[in-house]
């Protein structure tokens, strides 16, 4: 019975979050940042800068306009779906906007545990994640139903695993963070620093191979990159299989290089599985210093309540 109350608990503490989480316009603006700057970027030059880099590689071979359009459609939803899937997760999470308005401390004189808080806090910054990153997928699988459609059902489940785990990853990220922070604008300046920079840094405004060798070499350090790449194989595969059967398979793997569907860390090529591995097993580290953190802070208040009270 104990186990049904805290999970009942557990449900209306989590749709209580994602429903002040939509409810909350300017938060939900800020959320969508990137993925508007993306977008307006394409619609102003983007898409006339891959076409023309696609076509300097290309030269002498008449390549179709639909797989150029699917190509860079392709590249825009999977740098909006990489960076969304973060900077969503930073910004949806309802743990600090309780502690600025003392809903915390509501909370604490509650019959509800910490823990099913914290994991209320952490499933309903997830949900809110997932569901935008899923709206802005069916928009993308509508825009290239429409330009050029090439993706196959393997491509499909390599872009619904990496936006889970994406997701997860920046969720877990964002409530650590959250955990040790109260203020507003500490909220606020976090998710304008991530809605601006990881774009950059995981290579969602410019292709990895563009940046100096340093910077190639720093970014591959940073898990987000591998979910960058996973993104791109997913809706890049199809069109890139498609151009097999006009361009020479040397051209083809020079696209994929030159646009991020292959990754090297220090040299050395890194595999679709071991890009899947490198991501799943730092949403598991991250996954577990939460707990930890969660644990040590739960023992620490224990400590301070049982230390007893000396008085002069």
């Amino acid at each position: 019975m104990s186990i049904q109350s805290e999970f009942r608990k557990l449900n209306y503490l989590t749709f209580r979050n994602i429903k002040l989480y939509f409810k909350d316009k300017m938060t939900f603006l800020v959320s969508l940042i990137t993925p508007l700057i993306l977008l307006v970027l394409f619609i102003v030059f983007l898409k006339s800068t891959y076409e023309d880099s696609l076509l300097s590689i290309t030269q002498g071979f008449n390549l179709d306009q639909n797989i150029i359009n699917a190509f860079t459609g392709g590249w825009l939803f999977s740098s909006v779906l990489a960076t969304s899937c973060i900077t969503v997760a930073f910004c949806s999470g309802m743990m600090v906007i309780d502690k600025i308005n003392n809903a915390s401390i509501d909370f604490m004189v509650s019959p509800v545990k910490k823990s099913t808080l914290q994991l209320s806090y952490v499933l309903a910054n997830l949900f809110s994640t997932l569901i935008i990153a899923f709206v802005l997928l069916a928009i993308g699988l509508i825009y290239l139903a429409c330009v050029g459609f090439y993706l196959s059902f393997v491509d499909f489940l390599l872009i619904i695993f990496t936006i889970v785990i994406t997701s997860l990853f920046g969720t877990i990220l964002a409530n650590i963070i959250w955990s040790f922070t109260r203020s507003q604008g500490v909220v606020s300046g976090v998710c304008t620093l991530v809605s601006a920079l990881y774009g950059f840094i995981c290579g969602a405004y410019m292709p990895i191979n563009t940046l100096g060798k340093g910077m190639q070499n720093f970014v591959s350090l940073l898990p987000g990159t591998y979910s960058t790449v996973l993104f791109r194989q997913g809706f890049l595969n199809g069109t890139l299989n498609e151009m097999k059967k006009t361009l020479p398979q040397e051209m083809v793997d020079a696209i994929a290089t030159a646009f991020d569907t292959k990754m090297t860390f220090f040299g050395h090529e890194v595999s679709t599985l071991a890009l899947i591995l490198v991501i799943t097993i730092s949403s598991i580290i991250l996954l577990g210093v939460f707990v930890l953190i969660n644990s040590f802070k739960k023992n620490a208040k224990s400590q301070t309540k049982k230390r007893p009270n000396c008085k002069n």
